[in-house]
């Protein structure tokens, strides 16, 4: 008979795997494939609710640089069937990536942006998120709290009211009363960004550009209320800047070597 504290060591030794990159050890306790087929719904609804942009070049732009990306980090999520789209939410300055590649990036994005560079640190960011399994350790929290879910092969795959399902997905992301997402916590932001400027290096974008992006939005945020910094989802951006410039040395250095350099891409 196992026990309850038996059954936990052996959902914890299961679950257990090692963050791309920055090597941290993490615990998931939802079945990958159950967390990638309510990803693909949940992808699927939002597309179903929200209107994409009828901007052909926003979108062959975020294709372009979403496709080379994917290259690059092909190992560390290969499981991904990777799709990208531009949604019509001009007030929105943010983008997602969920499990299983699904993107998703918000028009007002490119009020930002500048070049192809600067969308890379953008979508490189958000497919950390995705290959450091942040929505996998959100939603492990969330189940658990509820009490729900059945552990089966050492992981929780869901059962009656704990099941997991797309809402919980869309939950998770902050999608679930609209197009707006919000970010996970402020480790696994910072740890994105770690993740995220090194990817965006291997595929040949300048890192500098996601400092230049960072900047922006604190211009964008100057003046305005923000919460303490114990109770928001990100570091502040001088944190963030700061922690990008300690890793800019290894991000260029892993830039130099990826002889995939080109001029950037001014945006229209």
């Amino acid at each position: 008979m196992v026990t309850l504290s038996g059954a936990l060591i052996l959902a914890f030794s299961a679950g257990c795997y090692q963050v791309p990159v920055t090597g941290r050890s993490a615990i998931s306790l939802v079945s990958d494939q159950e967390v990638l087929k309510q990803s693909a719904k949940a992808f699927a609804d939002l597309k179903r609710t929200h209107r994409a942009s009828p901007r052909r070049d926003w979108n062959e732009r975020v294709q372009r640089v979403g496709d080379r990306l994917s290259k690059v980090v092909f190992w560390d999520v290969p499981d991904a069937d990777w799709e990208f789209i531009v949604f019509d939410a001009p007030q929105q300055i943010n983008a997602f990536a969920m499990p299983g590649g699904k993107v998703g990036v918000f028009s007002g994005l490119f009020q930002i942006l500048e070049n192809d560079d600067q969308l890379a640190s953008v979508l490189a960011h958000e497919i950390a998120h995705v290959a450091a399994k942040h929505a996998n350790e959100r939603l492990s929290q969330n189940l658990a709290l509820q009490g729900g879910g059945l552990l089966v092969g050492g992981v929780l795959a869901g059962s009656g009211a704990g099941a997991l399902t797309s809402n919980a997905v869309l939950d998770a992301y902050g999608l679930s009363s609209g197009v707006t997402a919000v970010g996970f916590d402020r480790k696994k932001e910072k740890e994105a960004d770690h993740i995220g400027i090194m990817y965006m290096a291997r595929a040949g974008y300048n890192p500098e550009e996601s400092v230049k992006v960072i900047e922006k939005l604190e211009q964008i945020s100057a003046g305005k209320a923000t919460p303490p910094a114990w109770l928001s989802t990100h570091p502040s951006n001088p944190e963030r800047i700061l922690q990008l410039m300690d890793l800019m040395p290894k991000a260029l250095e892993v830039y130099r070597q990826s002889g995939r350099r080109q001029t950037p891409v001014l945006v229209k």
